[in-house]
This record gives C-alpha cells, sequence and structure tokens, in this order.
C-alpha cells in the first residue's frame, strides 16, 4: 500500500492554519539537538550526551569500574539511562556490601555526579548570544506562533529541561504561560494548569519533566529561579515513572491528557519515540475520550549502520502497532506512514509541478530516477523511470519549522 505525501500535507497544512483547530505540540528531546544550520547551537543528542559523561567520569580515578558497568549493560543497549537505571537499581539493593568495587555511598555520588553533568550539558542557554537568535530552529517556531491567527492559544508540552522554547518566545515578544505565578520566587500554581482563564492569549509552555531553575522553596512549593545543579528535574532512568506522580508533574500530565479531550484536539509529536510509558498512558486515554481529536507523529525513523540507511518503521515495531489498532494516531515516518490504521510507503501518484499549492521541496525528498534495463552500453537518454518514492522530511524537526514558516512568508 502507498500513500501520497502531498495529499496528507496538503490535510495537514489546512489543519494548521484553521481558527477554529486547537493545536498542540509534544516536543521530546529531537527538538532540543535540531539544527538550522552549522551555526545552531543545540543540545547533544543522546549518544554525544551518553560518550561526553562518561569521558568526564573516567577522570576520576574512584570510577575507574564504569567499564564493568558498560558490559553489564552491554555496549549496545548502554545510553545515559540504562547508566543512570543501573546505579540507582544497585543503591537500592546494595545494603552495607559491595558491587563494582563501589559501596552505597559511592554510587550515590556517582548517581548526583552523572546529573550534575546532564544539567551541564543541557543547559546551552549559557553559550547563547543575541548573535545566535538567526541560526535558531526555536525562534523560527516562535515566528509561526507569532504569525498565526487562531482562535485558541498554542500548547506546548516539552519533556527537555533546556530553555530553548522560552528563548524563542521571549526574542520575538510572545506571550507565554508555564503555570508559574509571582514574581520575585514565583511558584508553581497546579489548579492554574487547568484554569487559565486569566491568559486566554497566551501561548502555553507545560514542561512535563521539569524544567531548569525548579526547585523546592522552604514551604515546600516548586518555584522558579536561577538554576543549578539542585534542581528538581526527572532525570531518565526507570525511577522517572515514580517521580512522575508527582507534582507538579502530576498537573502538567494531567494537562495533556485533558487537552486531547477537548473537540477538535490535534497534537503533533515532534522528537519523541514514544519511550515514555506514563505519557504515551496519558495520550491514549485522552484520545478515548473524545471522538475528534487527533495526534500526527512526526517520527524520525532514519537509523545509520555501517554507513547506510535504515528505516525503523516497519509495520512489526512498537509504534506502528500502537497506531494500527487506534485509527485517531497518524505516524508519519521518513519512508512509511500509519495512517488510518493502515501501514504503507510514501509515493507522489503524479509529478510534482508549478500549479502544486506547496512546493513538494518543503515536505519531500524525491528519489532520483531509476534507470530502465537497456544495457550499460547503449545510449540512455530518456531512459530513466520517475518512480514517485521518496523521503518525508518533515519528521526532522527544523524541516517542520521550515514547512511552517513557508505558510506565513
Amino acid at each position: 500500500m502507498t500513500f501520497d505525501p502531498s495529499e496528507y500535507i496538503k490535510g495537514i497544512q489546512q489543519i494548521l492554519v484553521s481558527d477554529k483547530k486547537r493545536i498542540a505540540f509534544l516536543c521530546g528531546a529531537g527538538t532540543s539537538l535540531a539544527k538550522k544550520n552549522n551555526f545552531t547551537k543545540n543540545v547533544p543528542a543522546v549518544t554525544v550526551l551518553t560518550k561526553n559523561i562518561v569521558e568526564e567520569l573516567k577522570q576520576k580515578p574512584e570510577y575507574k569500574t564504569i567499564d564493568e558497568i558498560i558490559e553489564e549493560i552491554t555496549k549496545s543497549k548502554f545510553t545515559i539511562e540504562s547508566f543512570l537505571s543501573n546505579i540507582e537499581g544497585k543503591i537500592n539493593i546494595i545494603g552495607n556490601g559491595k558491587l563494582n568495587g563501589l559501596e552505597k555511598k559511592d554510587f550515590k555520588e556517582l548517581a548526583a555526579h552523572i546529573k550534575e553533568l546532564i544539567h551541564k550539558e543541557v543547559s546551552i542557554h549559557n553559550n547563547i548570544t543575541d548573535a545566535d537568535y538567526c541560526n535558531m530552529v526555536h525562534d523560527d517556531f516562535a515566528k509561526w506562533i507569532a504569525k498565526a491567527e487562531r482562535k485558541y492559544p498554542v500548547e506546548i508540552f516539552t519533556t527537555n529541561y533546556d530553555y530553548l522554547f522560552e528563548i524563542g518566545l521571549e526574542n520575538n515578544g510572545i506571550p507565554f504561560y508555564d503555570g508559574f505565578v509571582g514574581s520575585y520566587n514565583p511558584f508553581f500554581l497546579s489548579e492554574s494548569v487547568e484554569f487559565f482563564s486569566f491568559s486566554p492569549k497566551y501561548t502555553k509552555l507545560w514542561k512535563i519533566h521539569g524544567s531548569l531553575g525548579w526547585k523546592i522553596d522552604s514551604k515546600s512549593r516548586v518555584i522558579r529561579t536561577n538554576p543549578d545543579d539542585k534542581d528538581i528535574l526527572i532525570y531518565p532512568s526507570t525511577s522517572k515513572y515514580e517521580n512522575s506522580k508527582k507534582q507538579p508533574y502530576t498537573a502538567l500530565i494531567d494537562r495533556l491528557s485533558n487537552y486531547l479531550k477537548q473537540p477538535d484536539s490535534v497534537l503533533f509529536v515532534c522528537g519523541y519515540s514514544f519511550g515514555d510509558a506514563h505519557i504515551n498512558e496519558r495520550i491514549l486515554s485522552g484520545l478515548r475520550s473524545e471522538s475528534t481529536s487527533h495526534v500526527y507523529v512526526l517520527y524520525y525513523d532514519i537509523l545509520w549502520k555501517e554507513n547506510k540507511k535504515v528505516y525503523s518503521l516497519t509495520e512489526d515495531c512498537e509504534l506502528a502497532q500502537l497506531a494500527l489498532s487506534n485509527n485517531r494516531i497518524s505516524v508519519l515516518g521518513c519512508r512509511s506512514a500509519i495512517i488510518g490504521g493502515r501501514y504503507g510507503e510514501w509515493k507522489l501518484q503524479r509529478e510534482p509541478d508549478k500549479e502544486d499549492t506547496i512546493n513538494v521541496n518543503l515536505y519531500f525528498d524525491e528519489d532520483a530516477p531509476e534507470k530502465d534495463s537497456i544495457p550499460l552500453s547503449t545510449e540512455q537518454q530518456g531512459s530513466e523511470e520517475w518512480t514517485g518514492k521518496g523521503e518525508l522530511i518533515l519528521p526532522d524537526f527544523s524541516k517542520f519549522v521550515c514547512f511552517l514558516r513557508g505558510m506565513i512568508s
């Protein structure tokens, strides 16, 4: 089966320009590593983040046993999340003994050090100056929000700790609300997450895994202040599921589910691979309650194995199974998609021309024409065959933002 990308992209464009639809975005780690050009300052990808942290830890003699932990997890499964999960698991079972040559207090110090290094890696704002704004994907995203006329304000849900969305919104003078009230030490007001009638025109920014600068004060309130390594964040480990049940995270994740329970609500998922069960459950819960809401997953599924592109959105993968069983979840991968509960590949039904309302290059990278079976020794002029196949580029957040900007330019 095939899907014509031009038809589905027209549908998405109509949704994005409609002033009757509620529009929200769920943005995962992939949006923070998106680059507009070679000058973009971004948060490193998980593999780079893991490599940087391990290299820094290995410089300390007391952590010479890290290689043992990597062998336990295996190199193919070793990430910063599996690393931190392994350490937290040992803290819970070690008692008065030793593991990997370390005692319980050593593992606690190691876990704290890892979290400090994660905090340092995501604090990209420390390196951003006014001259960098023109190179930021998030600044372009904010420009689209500023120009788009709509009845309902845009809502942004993000698992990222960094300030990239805040920087983009503030640089473009866009008022936004994130659940905090006050001035000297703004504090989180959980009931305002659902009842924000006092700010109907504000863009909403919900940081569902916490943010740099969030802390607990002496009154046990969550406040927003200057960031340091004592910030409260849901760090990547198995404990994140338990932590997500606490405030302020409960109020924020509830908002995601309640958003989808509203009529004509559309959620665009960018840079998130559905790896967090507590988030996935809330999305499905919201869809069960409202028949007119829909989720579009822009799924960047390109992997590189032995210098060759491999696409992970197959019919039997976990995300595909989720979408195949729920026709209100559309997954748009780079070479294939699941739409209306059916799996198929992207293929243009006709060659694009200048009459098309949307420039195909904004969303699709066509494959080179295929040569027919004419022998190489003969002249091949005119022997190339247009296939209509190619790669959808919108799952790359930077390309998706270019597409958004194309609608207002």
